[in-house]
């Protein structure tokens, strides 16, 4: 057992530091699937938390069609220019490209943009990706695949090898956001699906998934919603859900993942960077957890606002797992702020961050920021715990960490 405070600490910060983490969602590809894995310098600096952030700073005459209309590496340097040369690299994601580049063992302080994209440029990226996974210390990182978009259908169908360390999960919000375009991809398919849900539809989208399932053996089913989204109500994405995505979870063991909050496109200008965020209506969750008792739920919520209730669903019903600080969360305050919640009201039963990376080098900077935030807030609670007279060994230390890495995950699609 651990006597002392310090042996305490010192054993909290080891297990963080050292412990693999499963990246439970990112938005990566295994490198045969060729232009969809994104990385190295261009692709950091022009990921879309930047380009947003550019463009609070940016002179009024780079307007958005202006910049669109730039190769990638005249994106990257105006990006580099004015979020890093001409003002402070203060907010999250611009400090993370800096931890990438200089735990990739780059000098960013001679500020050489030239000389990191010449390192890049002698990478190769199959030697690359499991370089970054090591940097990470990820055991796996499960990937976002689309069954409803041409270019990831071209590359599932030809079964381009994938690497054990990758996994799919597969996203299914075109059933539930657009289900026009969802149509005439599963009719274009061979699917007998109809505008208007028919039990004959239903049938064909359960197949639909579970053909896809057959193909892809993911870890999840997965969409992304926006706060509006409601459940139950008198909508044909109710009956969607009902009729066949429940079913087609439920029969093959899966876990649906659902990520709500996202308010689509309040800056059209701005590309991928143009989503904004909303307060969501967490009953919608409750409804699920309660039609659906045998059923799993992995939720994640956008707005600051949901932690809260969420977190108090996760110590009501155990088909729900909560995970992640998503997107406008994944700032170090409010990290800690949500972790420290959760260990208080969910003990270690749920993971306490993913990466959502869509550029492979984001994994660097993301846990490598997320482990500080942990270890500070586990200390906290761990001595506060050996203050009341407890006192933990370094293995259940250990445990527990693992426990919110991505053990705690594991335990719960195994269910």
């Amino acid at each position: 057992m651990l006597q002392t405070v310090d042996a305490l600490t010192a054993a909290v910060r080891k297990a963080v530091e050292k412990t693999a983490v499963t990246d439970i969602h990112t938005h990566l590809f295994p490198p045969s699937h060729g232009d969809l894995l994104l990385w190295g310098a261009d692709e950091i600096l022009t990921y879309h938390y930047l380009v947003a952030e550019l463009f609070t700073v940016a002179p009024r005459e780079l307007t958005y069609e202006k910049f669109w209309s730039l190769d990638k590496p005249a994106q990257a340097d105006l990006v580099w220019e004015h979020l890093f040369l001409k003002h402070g690299a203060l907010s999250e994601a611009a400090r993370g490209a800096i931890t990438t580049f200089n735990l990739l063992g780059l000098d960013v302080g001679r500020r050489d943009l030239a000389g990191i994209r010449k390192w890049f440029s002698e990478q190769k990226i199959e030697q690359y990706l499991p370089k970054v996974l090591e940097l990470a210390k990820i055991d796996y990182a499960v990937m976002t695949n689309n069954p409803f978009t041409a270019a990831e259908v071209a590359r599932w169908e030809r079964n381009l090898p994938c690497p054990e360390r990758l996994k799919p999960a597969l996203r299914i919000d075109p059933l539930l956001v657009d289900w026009t375009s969802a149509v005439e991809v599963m009719k274009a398919a061979g699917y007998e699906v109809q505008a208007r849900p028919t039990p004959k539809t239903f049938d064909e989208v359960r197949r639909f998934l579970l053909d896809w399932s057959k193909r892809l053996k993911p870890a999840y089913f997965a969409a992304s919603l926006g706060p509006e989204f409601t459940y139950p109500d008198d909508s044909a994405r109710t009956q969607i859900i009902d009729k066949a995505i429940m079913p087609a979870a439920m029969e093959l063991g899966l876990p649906f993942a659902m990520m709500i909050g996202v308010r689509k496109v309040v800056n059209p200008g701005l590309g991928d960077g143009g989503d904004g965020v909303g307060v969501a209506d967490v009953t919608a969750v409750m409804g699920l957890c309660q039609n659906y008792p045998r059923g799993k739920f992995l939720v994640t919520m956008l707005s600051r606002v949901n932690q809260h209730e969420l977190c108090v669903l996760g110590r009501k019903f155990g088909n729900l797992h909560v995970f992640g600080c998503w997107w406008f969360c994944n700032n170090p305050s409010i990290m800690a702020e949500i972790t420290r919640q959760r260990l208080e009201l969910l003990g270690t039963a749920f993971t306490c961050q993913h990466s959502d990376a869509r550029v492979l080098d984001q994994l660097i900077y993301k846990w490598s920021h997320t482990r500080k935030i942990v270890a500070d807030v586990l200390v906290e609670k761990y001595v506060a715990l050996f203050a009341a007279g407890w006192r933990p060994t370094e293995a259940e230390v250990t445990r527990d960490v693992r426990a919110i890495f991505g053990g705690s995950f594991a335990e719960f699609a195994a269910k």
